[in-house]
């Protein structure tokens, strides 16, 4: 027993000597400072009427009670539970008026009094989320209406695990019964596919003027017959159908005819959308077709629209514009975040900029109005071997030029990291078993690693956008991953078969550690699993998360630090600055402070925007792995910051139902 104690102890004794020493710069300025210009025009501080914010996804706030100066003293004001522990929580509140409106993840709607944090009213749609492999909801949307009392003329609008978009009376949360079939719109009708839990929505509804677009989450990598990722628009008060788009053609559809079904494995957009009403464009984030990590059956036309950006004509659903970040991609690198909309102060003028985050560690920065890159894009080529029997290679991949960068530097052997020179042998060792040219280096049969891969640098927390400063602040993920491919005989046998369906037949011996993928249709089922040391510490040295934040003007990095500790993930709870993995994204505000919780160690924290510094930290109950937001309360005058704290289960943080508010001492 002492020896199985001491060990642990004794590595992670090590762990304290090389991170420290490691650590002596982890905060790293780039010299510069950001100063704030004129201020942009903002949303009423009293309010959060979007998911990001407003409809350009900026999630920055003009509120300013809080500052630098004082947030060290935020204390929790109140706490809501949502009575659901034990599920993922990424909700990010609206405020509407007085109240505050989330969902749950098990898409129960719930009304809170935005000052005191008591239940207003609650919706249950009965969900059956058995068959989704995860059960998650962002957040809802609002319909603005005509602004009157009247019985559902101001609206919540929610999508479904069990994909179901459905409209609530703000007033009451009762649904509103001219809406669909009684309040509700199945998302089922057209899709062409048996097995439940393949295809529903996770991400709020975007709602321009009388229109609401949805898209959806799609399981990966089961099948080539997967779902379609169409995304459709639906009047917002009668919940009929405006148009569908599939990501195989430019021009969008109206209703199905009978015995009609979508194209299956289009790519879908499962993240939250934005948009310019001047504009009249919806921007689309996109999925890549399906399955991941093997094309070599997927038709051309399901690339043409995957993995980028694709601007959409509200009023017809017809592609505008279309951006790609990949060509022919096979490792998942799907656009996870919002866009931003930004309007970028230059010497020329003003630009219409769209700032993507991408899993690759890239930043794109478009023209809005025409999709065409403000920054040189050049195309480098990429590992062109290991590649499956059966499989296509892009030659080249796209590369911001001159541009703010995140993408991991290249693996090598003698920077494999341990926290013992015996765990730093064995990660040496797998390093030269598995195939890895640089990045994209292709899926293989005799294992691969992938770096960046399926979670990627940046996901769906994407970044936020402070318009008075120009600094976009992001925080980053660097963990590789052991990714392989088995061939369909071998996959068969080990009972690795589609999602919710019954084995082939019974397996003949253990299936691989790891996440596996089905891949049904192809020659090959897929494996992929964070690469990590006998103590569960990732292979390439720290940090393994950063927060950073880049000046859009001159596109250079302004800072970067460690983000997160490992007090929640490692033995015995040691709390080590390494930075640790994060899932959930930051706002900004109009004094500065940048607040973001999202990170494994159980705390929310505010930093300067401007230079960086860790200004104030509060442990929470739970898991953080959400996006904050805030708000100043129109009864007290007192400014808000809220978060959800319910822990994720493929993270293994801390579960919980914590809706938490934190505000400055009454009075003060």
């Amino acid at each position: 027993m002492l020896a199985a104690i001491m060990g642990p102890l004794l590595a992670l004794a090590a762990v304290v000597l090389v991170v420290s020493t490691y650590f002596a710069g982890a905060f790293r300025p780039s010299g510069s400072t950001i100063q704030s210009i004129a201020a942009a025009p903002d949303q009423p501080a009293d309010q959060w009427l979007n998911y990001g914010n407003t409809l350009a996804g900026d999630r920055f706030s003009g509120a300013g009670q809080i500052t630098p100066a004082n947030v060290a003293d935020l204390e929790v004001a109140w706490t809501f539970r949502t009575g659901h522990n034990g599920r993922s929580f990424e909700a990010t509140p609206l405020k509407v008026g007085d109240n505050l409106y989330l969902c749950t993840a098990v898409n129960e709607v719930i009304s809170v009094d935005a000052e005191t944090g008591k239940q207003v009213w609650r919706f249950d749609p009965h969900v059956d989320g058995s068959a989704a492999p995860t059960n998650t909801c962002r957040g809802v949307s609002y319909y603005h209406g005509t602004g009157g009392t009247a019985f559902c003329d101001q609206r919540i609008l929610t999508g479904t695990i069990d994909n179901r978009l459905i409209a609530l009376d703000m007033a009451s949360g009762k649904p509103c019964a001219d809406f669909g079939n009684a309040g509700s719109v199945d998302l089922n009708a057209g899709m062409d596919w048996s097995t439940p839990g393949h295809a529903y929505v996770t991400s709020p509804p975007l709602v321009l003027g009388g229109t609401a677009v949805v898209g959806s989450f799609v399981y990966d990598n089961q099948s080539v017959h997967a779902p379609s990722g169409v995304v459709r628009a639906y009047d917002a008060k009668t919940g009929e159908l405006k148009w569908a788009w599939e990501g195989n053609s430019p021009t969008s559809r109206g209703p199905l005819k009978p015995g009609e079904h979508y194209a299956p494995a289009t790519p879908n957009a499962w993240g939250v959308f934005s948009a310019d009403p001047e504009l009249g464009l919806v921007y689309l984030p996109m999925g890549n077709p399906a399955p991941d990590y093997y094309g070599g059956l997927r038709p051309p036309e399901n690339d043409l629209y995957g993995s980028g950006i694709v601007a959409l004509e509200v009023d017809t659903g017809n592609v505008r514009w279309n951006f790609k970040m990949m060509h022919h991609d096979l490792w998942d690198m799907d656009v996870a975040a919002q866009p931003i909309l930004a309007d970028i102060r230059t010497a020329d003028g003003i630009k219409k900029a769209l700032v993507s985050t991408s899993k690759r560690g890239e930043i794109w920065m478009l023209d809005r109005v025409t999709g065409k890159s403000l920054v040189p894009i050049v195309e480098r080529p990429v590992p062109q071997s290991g590649a499956a029997p059966g499989e296509r290679l892009s030659p080249t991949q796209p590369y911001p030029k001159d541009f703010a960068s995140f993408s991991p530097p290249h693996l090598r052997e003698r920077d494999m990291w341990g926290a013992t020179f015996l765990d730093q042998m064995l990660c040496r060792i797998t390093f030269k078993q598995r195939r890895y040219y640089g990045q994209f280096t292709p899926p293989s049969l005799d294992g691969s690693i992938g770096y960046p891969d399926i979670f990627g640098v940046f996901n769906w927390g994407g970044g936020s956008f402070d318009p008075r400063r120009q600094v976009l602040v992001v925080n980053a993920n660097y963990i590789p991953y052991l990714t392989g491919l088995i061939p369909r005989e071998e996959a068969v046998a080990e009972g690795i078969t589609v999602f919710n369906q019954k084995p082939e037949k019974a397996p003949t011996k253990p299936a691989p550690k790891g996440w596996v993928y089905a891949q049904a249709g192809t020659p090959y089922a897929a494996t992929s699993t964070p690469w990590t040391s006998r103590f569960g510490l990732p292979c390439n040295a720290p940090p393994w998360g950063e927060l950073a934040a880049i000046d859009l003007r001159k596109g250079k990095i302004l800072w970067r630090r460690s983000f997160g500790t490992t007090q929640d993930a490692a033995p015995l709870g040691l709390s080590l600055p390494t930075g640790v993995f994060s899932a959930g994204g930051s706002i900004v505000t109009g004094s500065g402070l940048t607040f973001i919780g999202a990170s494994m160690d159980d705390y929310i924290r505010a930093f300067d925007t401007s230079t960086g510094k860790k200004l104030w930290e509060k442990r929470l109950p739970a898991g953080g792995q959400a996006t904050p937001m805030t708000y100043v309360s129109s009864k007290s005058g007192r400014q808000f910051v809220v978060i959800a704290a319910g822990g994720h289960s493929l993270l293994g943080t801390k579960a919980g139902d914590y809706l938490i508010a934190y505000a400055l001492p009454s009075g003060k």
